[in-house]
């Protein structure tokens, strides 16, 4: 190597070094004033495809079920304000079922009272099991049958209470996780363990959703699978936030496929099947839960022998007042505001 050559290797050497020297000075010191270069991070911020931090997860009924029952012997209404079981996804902590949804299995045992507060959260509650079982809000004590879906409106007064014998128990539904981005949840205590209510006519009542009602809707669709909306008034969605529908799918047929924005908490009314997720088959069957992040792609299919029924909560509600739903195949030209 000629003298000329092995200067010129040395100046680059020395040139690169400083480069190196000049980068890492300047990534320190932004560090010291709490700043940080977007440029390094261009794509975890800005990635190609939504990219949902929680990954699908069945929760079997039959498992859980009786920590639960063994929580309401060992657990007393005055020990816990309320008795749940969270829904946790395995890739994050509570209280992210999904990204955006919070669920868990509430129980009440007979003459329990799950004292009154109220908060800024929205929350929707799916009856499971039981009988003689009542959630009091803001004044309105509705009884809770099978299959109900029952909501509850930021800052109403709500309590929950058990009458006869056996548990009682239910999938609650909350807007909680967006909280961890939004600190601005709070709750409020009642004076006295219940808020002061009458019985109502849960035919008419605009928070109330009787299963026997939905059902026969579903049933009156015609095609492999027909899925309804829970609306208040016959067209709003329940609230802001999160929206619920239920689906049928007759014996041996499957749904449409779907990809979307939204995220889904779905729980398995009747009968058995599977849903294809992502490209990986989960099996479910009756009182079973299972969530679908957003942006993977779905279907479900109902086993030969009977009709499947699937409650669903999601957040479309949040999303489409954001600008931010949106689902494959979409004009995405749509998309566009001007």
């Amino acid at each position: 190597m000629s003298s000329t050559t092995n200067i010129a290797s040395q100046n680059g050497a020395a040139a690169q070094g400083g480069y190196q020297q000049a980068t890492e000075q300047l990534l320190q010191t932004a560090e010291d004033y709490h700043t940080k270069p977007l440029w390094v991070q261009m794509n975890r911020l800005n990635p190609p495809l939504p990219n949902p931090k929680c990954q699908p997860h069945v929760w079997r009924y039959e498992k859980i079920r009786p920590s639960l029952l063994q929580a309401g012997e060992l657990v007393t209404d005055k020990q816990a304000e309320r008795r749940v079981l969270m829904l946790v996804n395995p890739t994050r902590e509570a209280p992210f079922t999904t990204d955006t949804i919070y669920a868990g299995l509430q129980l009440v045992m007979p003459n329990e009272t799950a004292p009154a507060h109220r908060h800024t959260a929205f929350a929707c509650r799916f009856i499971i099991e039981g009988s003689g079982g009542f959630t009091a809000v803001h004044g309105r004590r509705i009884k809770m049958q099978r299959g109900d879906v029952i909501s509850t409106p930021p800052w109403n007064w709500h309590d929950h209470g058990k009458d006869g014998s056996g548990p009682m128990i239910w999938l609650d539904g909350l807007d909680l996780p967006n909280f961890v981005h939004y600190p601005v949840h709070f709750v409020e205590h009642y004076a006295d363990p219940r808020y002061p209510a009458k019985d109502i006519d849960t035919s008419a009542s605009p928070i109330v959703f009787p299963w026997s009602r939905m059902k026969a809707q579903l049933d009156a669709g015609s095609g492999d699978s027909t899925t309804e909306r829970y609306l208040r008034g016959g067209q709003h969605e329940i609230s802001r936030t999160l929206g619920a529908a239920a689906t049928r799918i007759s014996a041996g047929k499957s749904t449409p496929v779907i990809q979307e924005t939204a995220s889904s908490i779905f729980h398995v009314i009747e009968g058995s099947g599977s849903s294809t997720i992502a490209g990986n088959e989960f099996t479910w069957k009756k009182s079973d839960t299972f969530c679908i992040p957003a942006w993977h792609e779905y279907q479900h299919h109902a086993a030969g022998e009977e009709t499947a029924y699937l409650y669903r909560v999601h957040d479309e509600p949040m999303l489409k007042s954001l600008g931010f739903y949106r689902y494959n195949g979409q004009d995405v030209e749509s998309l566009v505001s001007e």
